[in-house]
C-alpha cells in the first residue's frame, strides 16, 4: 500500500513537471522559479529512487531537497511581494538562513549524513512565513498562486512536524515509523494535487482564455 501511495505521488509530480515546463517561457520570472522548484523535486526523487534500487544510501539528497526548496520558493515569493519591506524580509532572512546552515555544517559536518532538524525547521518555516505573507497580500487583491500557497503552508507545516516526530520516535516500532512515512506520502499527494489545481485554474488554455477575455473587457 505504501509503495502504491508513493508512486501515485511521483506520477502527479511528473505530470505537474511536464505541464508547468510547457509554460516556462510564457509566464514570466515568478512562474520560472516555480518550474525550477518542480525540477529540483523531480531530479532529487529520480536520483533517490536509483540509489534505492542499487541499495545505496540516499539520505544526503534530503539536504539538496530542503535547500533547493528553500531557495526556489524563497525567490518565487520574493517576486510576489508588494512592498520593499516584504522584499527585504525575504532577502535578508534567506541570507541569514544560508549563513546559519553553512556555519552549522562547518561545525558539525557529520550532519550531512543524517536528518538535520535545524535545516528542516529553518528552511520549511521560513518558506511558510513567505507563503503567509503572500496569503495576506491576497486578502484584498487578485488571488495569484492561491491554491499553490495553501498547499505549501499545509504540506510544509505538517511534514515538518512528521520529521520531528519521526526523529523523536526512532526507538519505537517499525509499524509506527511506517505510519509516519505513509502520512507524509498522502500529504505529498495532496500537495501535488493542489499544484495541479493551480495549473488548471491559472495556466491551462481554458483559464488563460477566461483571463484574457476579462482583460479585453476592462
Amino acid at each position: 500500500m505504501g509503495l502504491i501511495v508513493n508512486y501515485v505521488g511521483y506520477f502527479i509530480l511528473i505530470l505537474n513537471f511536464i505541464l508547468y515546463w510547457n509554460g516556462f517561457s510564457k509566464h514570466g520570472k515568478t512562474f520560472q522559479y516555480l518550474v525550477c522548484y518542480l525540477t529540483v523535486l523531480v531530479i532529487v526523487q529520480v536520483i533517490m529512487e536509483i540509489l534505492v534500487l542499487q541499495s545505496k544510501n540516499n539520505l544526503f539528497l534530503v539536504h539538496a531537497y530542503f535547500i533547493g526548496q528553500f531557495l526556489c520558493l524563497g525567490f518565487f515569493y520574493k517576486t510576489l511581494m508588494k512592498t520593499k519591506t516584504q522584499v527585504a524580509i525575504i532577502q535578508y532572512s534567506m541570507i541569514a538562513g544560508c549563513v546559519l546552515l553553512i556555519v552549522d555544517y562547518a561545525l558539525y559536518p557529520e550532519q550531512f549524513f543524517k536528518f538535520n532538524l535545524l535545516e528542516i525547521a529553518l528552511t520549511s518555516l521560513l518558506v511558510v512565513l513567505y507563503a503567509v505573507m503572500h496569503l495576506y497580500n491576497m486578502l484584498l487583491e487578485h488571488k495569484q498562486y492561491y491554491f499553490l500557497t495553501i498547499g505549501i503552508i499545509t504540506y510544509l507545516l505538517a511534514s515538518t512536524v512528521l520529521f520531528f516526530v519521526g526523529n523523536i520516535t526512532t526507538g519505537l516500532s517499525d509499524e509506527f515509523k511506517l505510519l509516519t512515512w505513509n502520512v507524509n506520502s498522502f500529504l505529498v499527494i495532496l500537495f501535488q494535487l493542489l499544484i495541479f489545481v493551480e495549473w488548471k485554474k491559472s495556466f491551462s488554455k481554458k483559464a488563460l482564455r477566461i483571463y484574457n477575455g476579462r482583460k479585453s473587457n476592462v
